[in-house]
């Protein structure tokens, strides 16, 4: 693309007086990490490539399929025809909506293994993902390498964005201390989720990352900002910092990166089946959470274990959180299913 024809493109963008022509070289300059390609992640990489964000790179593990398309932005029938993963279909939408812009697709669950390899030399994580061991690894290769990110995430019809800046703002462990125990969360799989509540609240995120690319650090919110599209409200949460009790903005304390914390999967010899181990500690409310899976599949339960089945699968869970999936093999598949119905 000319130097002309890049003008003319975001000439609308420019004529902000929070970006100007100077604000929007930046964008161009920088390189933007989407964990996650699902509601959050294809509205924010779309929303990154359309505003000229030089390098998008894209991590999901997953594959695409019919109930995405209410409100995954950038896929379509095609894509699940011809079976392909989230971050490549998104990819190839993305290069059309933006050919200067460099895309990189990764088909990969993030893990401590190869998380600080993915993100180093980002400007800026923004968070598109379904579970909280996800988010508390993001959270603490943020602070190691210095790399600021966005927590965000909906359900049903309300949703949160918190802005983290390394050495500036509180972390996400400052005010959610560890992984809520399985299944005492809803998931967007037992209690839905609204795609206009998804596009809300990618709005808010992307702002916030607009401001962070374009060196806007001051006007950058210190509030967890909480919106219900349903309801009409909008509120903002002061988060106070922990200091030095914080284990990873005060401490530089890694647990998940470095010691490796969150949840074990085991493939089952002979049996097609996986065991998935949570991390967290507590017990499942077996009468609460058949309540938010009834809607998806079959619930039978006792004192001892509950056994859900929904499609081809089948899940033993126990009330300590492990859970043995059946008529599946891949481990990382089987975490996917974890986090749908029971939550990470």
């Amino acid at each position: 693309m000319t130097a002309e024809l890049a003008r003319d493109r975001y000439y609308k963008q420019t004529l902000l007086r929070e970006i100007g022509p100077e604000g929007q070289e930046k964008l161009k300059n920088s390189s933007v990490v989407i964990a996650g390609c699902g509601a959050l992640g294809t509205s924010a990489a779309n929303n990154m490539v359309r505003a000229g964000v030089g390098k998008v790179t894209i991590i999901d593990r997953d594959y695409i399929e019919y109930d995405n398309l209410p409100r995954q932005i950038l896929f379509d029938e095609d894509d699940i025809k011809k079976g392909l993963p989230k971050a490549v279909a998104a990819a190839e939408k993305l290069q059309k909506i933006n050919s200067s812009a460099e895309i990189v697709p990764v088909v990969a669950d993030l893990t401590s293994a190869n998380i600080e390899k993915l993100v180093a030399g980002a400007d800026l994580i923004m968070d598109g993902t379904d579970n909280f061991e996800t988010r508390f690894l993001i959270n603490e290769v943020s602070d190691k390498l210095r790399i600021p990110w966005i927590y965000a995430g909906v359900v049903s019809t309300y949703g949160m964005v918190f802005p983290v800046i390394p050495g500036t703002t509180p972390c996400l462990n400052c005010f959610i201390t560890d992984i809520p125990s399985p299944g005492s969360t809803p998931t967007c799989d037992t209690a839905g989720v609204l795609g206009a509540a998804v596009t809300f609240i990618t709005s808010i995120e992307t702002a916030e990352a607009l401001k962070i690319l374009t060196g806007d650090s001051a006007s950058v919110s210190r509030a967890l900002i909480y919106a219900d599209v349903w309801e009409g409200t909008y509120q903002k949460f002061n988060v106070t910092s922990r200091g030095i009790d914080c284990p990873v903005c005060g401490n530089h304390r890694y647990d998940f990166l470095e010691k490796g914390r969150g949840s074990k999967t085991v493939t089952l010899c002979g049996q097609n089946s996986v065991q998935v181990s949570p991390d967290s500690e507590g017990r499942i409310d077996f009468n609460e959470l058949a309540g938010r899976l009834e809607g998806s599949g079959e619930v039978r339960y006792n004192n001892y274990m509950m056994n859900f089945k929904t499609g081809d699968f089948e899940l033993n869970i126990f009330p300590e959180g492990r859970v043995i999936i059946k008529n599946i093999s891949d481990p990382v598949a089987a975490k996917t299913l974890y986090s749908k119905y029971i939550g990470l």
